[in-house]
């Protein structure tokens, strides 16, 4: 048996750099937009050379593309509960498939809330820089967990709601969470959510929307 390749010292050291330079690009995003942000702010926010940041990224878009990305496939990957499995002969039951969601899509809000900002803000804007993300990937991953919810109808597992509105409340239910956290923590005696906050969160947002389309 090959031995397994182990990355070098100078692959890692890239990864650390390059996980540096998208950590400080997404809070920066976050905080100013594409247009107020500057190669220079994410620089001085990761403490790097701003010429590092433009060996890794030549250019602001790409970078902010790249941030982008990122998010979008941590977004798209957690309603992977939604696929059927290749060992399996039907979809999973939408309970399940939609607990996961929700749980998966709180902790996106709550481990990625500078990435969820920078999602919101630019679609706000009228997606000037990702457009094409909206148009290709997001319309056809929409459409897919749309059959799959329209499945679940069609065999009398929920009720006969639209499925597009119903990814739609899900979507801005869980983000919330991270888009309006100031206003969450105002409220919370100005305090973050705890550890216990956040699985409460989870279990009423399961409870109404689960109970509500009549999934249990």
């Amino acid at each position: 048996m090959a031995p397994t390749s182990q990355p070098s010292k100078r692959d890692v050291s890239r990864q650390e750099i390059e996980r540096l330079i998208l950590s400080a690009a997404e809070k920066v995003f976050a905080e100013a937009g594409f247009k107020g942000a500057s190669m220079q702010k994410i620089a001085d926010s990761s403490g790097l050379p701003k010429a590092n940041l433009h060996y890794y990224f030549s250019t602001k878009e790409k970078l902010y593309r790249r941030v982008v990305q990122d998010i979008f496939e941590v977004w798209l990957h957690a309603a992977d509960s939604f696929d059927t499995p290749h060992e399996a002969a039907c979809a999973p039951d939408p309970a399940t498939a939609i607990a996961a969601y929700i749980d998966a899509k709180m902790e996106i809000s709550r481990r990625h809330p500078d990435g969820s900002k920078v999602w919101a803000t630019e679609v706000m804007h009228g997606a000037p820089v990702i457009q094409d993300y909206l148009e290709l990937t997001l319309r056809d991953w929409t459409d897919g967990r749309i059959k799959v919810i329209q499945s679940w109808i069609d065999a009398g597992q929920i009720a006969p709601i639209d499925p597009r509105h119903l990814l739609y409340m899900l979507w801005a239910t869980t983000q919330h969470y991270a888009d309006f956290g100031h206003q969450i923590e105002t409220l919370n005696a100005g305090q973050p959510l705890s550890d216990a906050d956040w699985e409460t969160a989870k279990n009423n947002i399961k409870t109404i929307i689960l109970r509500g389309i009549g999934a249990v």
